[in-house]
């Protein structure tokens, strides 16, 4: 009898209980939809706001670009020899018509920025490979850290250092050798620039060859190739895309520094290509623009946004270099 209701009992408790559970899991698994939409509905929103303050970045910074060319072609603009944007701001003030001719400013960001990654670049490079590569765990644990404290230094403190101790350096080396040098020059800024942006190349190609697979060097050591014929020909042409990345990352930061062109090169818009002269760049010119009590509606302020869009083009270069590198070499060694 007992055996009989416990029987009973079974057949007619598991139907209920299994509809039981079905109606529970079903709950739960409405609830795990409307959460998962609600979360990608978050996600989707936070791209659509990125995505939108970028676009509102971009423009802003067009349409008052727009407005300067309204008052200064865009031939004479990319083209012209001579950068002095002194004019009146109000009618009833006296200033001179200017000159925005923005070549001098395009070489000297150049010029800077070529001999900061002439330092950033082989060094920075080297010091990567050697950690990688050489240099055992203790060593690796404390010379890495060091290199990437030289990213957390404020770049005022690098101004004061090429201002104070570079500049007078290369002035003094310049005179020795017989030629003549400023206190503030292109080459200081851009040593002093190279030594602050050397972590971004060290720092991310060591990272970027340390994610090469050991199986390439493995078979590279095991046809009969040396410890450096397998870097060269194996492990830096597998990692090449990181190191593009890198280095045109650094070549961003290089482009939109201030502090030390400011401190180091100085403000004078000189159209050359010695690097014992002052020189100014594109970033420090839309800072003395915009400082101080600005009406937005002449071309002086209105100079600021149209330097601004050409920093944005070349920014959008680069990307688009770095991604055509990255995806080549990518499909040649995947």
């Amino acid at each position: 009898m007992t055996t009989l209701t416990t029987l009973s009992l079974l057949f007619i408790g598991l139907p209920v209980a299994l509809m039981a559970a079905m109606h529970l899991l079903r709950r739960r698994r409405a609830v795990c939809r409307r959460i998962e939409a609600a979360f990608r509905g978050f996600l989707l929103l936070c791209a659509c706001l990125a995505i939108f303050t970028t676009l509102g970045i971009v423009f802003s910074v067009l349409f008052e670009a727009l407005r300067f060319f309204e008052f200064v072609p865009v031939w004479e603009f990319l083209f012209g020899l001579e950068w002095s944007p002194q004019t009146a701001i109000r009618d009833d003030q006296v200033g001179s018509s200017g000159a925005f001719g923005a070549l001098p400013l395009f070489a000297g960001t150049f010029l800077i920025t070529v001999i900061a990654m002439a330092v950033a670049v082989p060094f920075g490079l080297l010091a990567a490979v050697y950690l990688s590569e050489y240099a055992g765990r203790r060593l690796r644990a404390v010379a890495k850290p060091l290199l990437e404290i030289l990213a957390g230094i404020p770049t005022v403190v690098y101004g004061f250092f090429a201002a104070l101790t570079v500049g007078p350096l290369v002035r003094d080396a310049a005179n020795v050798v017989g030629l003549h040098a400023s206190a503030e020059s292109a080459l200081a800024a851009g040593l002093v620039m190279g030594i602050m942006i050397l972590p971004f190349v060290s720092s991310l190609s060591d990272d970027v060859i340390n994610a090469v697979p050991q199986s390439l060097r493995d078979g590279s050591l095991g046809l009969g190739a040396t410890r450096s014929e397998t870097i060269r020909r194996v492990v830096l042409p597998a990692a090449t895309p990181g190191i593009v990345g890198s280095v045109l990352l650094a070549v961003s930061r290089a482009i939109g520094e201030t502090m030390i062109v400011v401190m180091a090169a100085g403000l004078a818009a000189n159209l050359t290509a010695n690097p014992l002269q002052s020189v100014t760049t594109v970033t420090v010119q839309i800072v003395t623009l915009l400082v101080g009590d600005q009406v937005f509606d002449s071309p002086k302020t209105l100079a600021a946004f149209a330097l601004g869009l050409v920093l944005f083009a070349v920014t959008l270069i680069l990307n688009m270099v770095a991604l055509y590198v990255a995806r080549r070499y990518r499909e040649q060694y995947e």
